[in-house]
């Protein structure tokens, strides 16, 4: 096996500073970047903390009880989240994730979801707003959420086997706890719950036809994800990748599949629904999902924008640099110039490492710089 190595460098300092135009148009709904990507998504961190420790995330080597988290009051505060959430959205944003670390360890994060559940899209409808966990908290958060106006849950759960989930959380937290949290989710009303599995190969993939038994029929939406190459500390390796297409053929040799549509343009999922005896789609049984980000790449219509806990926009997943929009925050700069540095910034991205990474040399990392961790943009 090979030497993993872990490098210690922390790569938050990588910032750049948003230029504001001196003149700027007023935001119209739709911004388009070089590739004419329009801007639909912002998923926002709001915590660079997390209570797991699993290895494709916040590995225990690195995350340990030394590592400096940052200061809260380095954190946006939910009004200047609020603020920046309300000019994206004018730019033609139409659904907002919050995520982490883990989002629900940010106190009162109920109280941003009432905030950001008062805006509206430039054709005034309510945004799509939505969480990604680990489910730890999620049994004792899910009322105080929904109240607030949240409307879906994404949770991350790698296994149904006790042993297995505790090992690759590596805090030995149960499982039965994150299934207490997705059924607290339903029962308050949260609708489109998707369980999120990221597969790997000789870890976890044994447990694919168990988690999807699980599942279907139930209302819960299983998704499968790539083991992906995010950061620099999570030791990935290729071979331990599981292609989607693996995935599919696994499940497809137990229990029958036919393919869908996708939902809207930029879905980062492949979508398959279980058939039902007459080997059409049984919408009862409901569907799965397959997120290819290694073997399939879906840059060309990624409209997908990050912020990050301390107020900094990534353009990718695999970004290396992000631009430090705080700072606009906090000095004297007005909505319409920070409106304007936001479109300057999507107007030149030219963002697509997956379907760069097959043809790049093996020490591009180096020359580019790390890539930022996925538990400081989130996935």
């Amino acid at each position: 096996m090979a030497e993993r190595v872990i490098p210690l460098v922390d790569e938050r300092s990588r910032v750049l500073r948003p230029a504001v135009p001196a003149t700027a148009s007023p935001a119209t709904g739709e911004l388009f970047d070089t590739r004419a990507r329009p801007l639909r998504d912002l998923r926002i961190s709001v915590t660079d903390r997390c209570n797991f420790r699993c290895g494709y995330c916040m590995p225990k080597e690195v995350f340990d009880k030394h590592h400096r988290y940052l200061p809260h009051s380095d954190l946006l505060s939910f009004e200047e989240i609020t603020r920046l959430a309300r000019l994206f959205m004018a730019h033609g944003v139409h659904k907002i994730r919050l995520t982490g670390g883990e989002p629900l360890l940010r106190k009162d994060l109920e109280k941003l979801v009432a905030q950001l559940a008062e805006l509206r899209t430039t054709e005034g409808r309510l945004p799509d707003l939505t969480l990604t966990t680990n489910g730890s908290l999620l049994a004792r958060k899910a009322r105080a959420l929904k109240d607030a106006g949240l409307q879906r849950v994404t949770v991350s759960l790698d296994s149904l086997d006790d042993a297995i989930f505790r090992r690759m959380n590596d805090v030995d937290f149960p499982v039965a706890e994150v299934l207490a949290g997705i059924e607290a989710a339903q029962a308050v009303g949260l609708k489109h719950i998707k369980v999120n599995m990221v597969v790997k190969r000789g870890t976890n993939d044994h447990e694919i036809p168990r988690m999807a038994r699980h599942f279907r029929g139930s209302g819960v939406t299983l998704r499968f994800i790539e083991f992906m190459d995010v950061g620099a500390t999570n030791g990935w390796r290729m071979d331990q990748v599981l292609p989607s297409a693996e995935v599919v053929a696994r499940l497809q040799s137990e229990l029958p599949l036919v393919p869908l549509s996708p939902n809207a343009v930029g879905e980062t999922a492949q979508r398959w629904g279980w058939a039902g005896a007459d080997g059409r789609h049984d919408p009862a049984l409901g569907e799965i999902g397959v997120i290819s980000s290694v073997t399939r790449a879906f840059c060309g219509d990624c409209n997908r924008a990050r912020l990050s806990m301390e107020g900094r926009l990534y353009l990718c997943l695999f970004a290396t640099q992000g631009w430090d929009l705080r700072s606009l925050l906090r000095g004297d700069a007005s909505d319409a110039q920070i409106s304007a540095a936001i479109a300057a910034i999507w107007q030149g991205r030219s963002d697509r490492y997956s379907e760069l990474r097959a043809s790049l040399p093996p020490d591009q990392g180096e020359q580019r710089g790390r890539r930022i961790e996925m538990s400081y943009i989130g996935g």
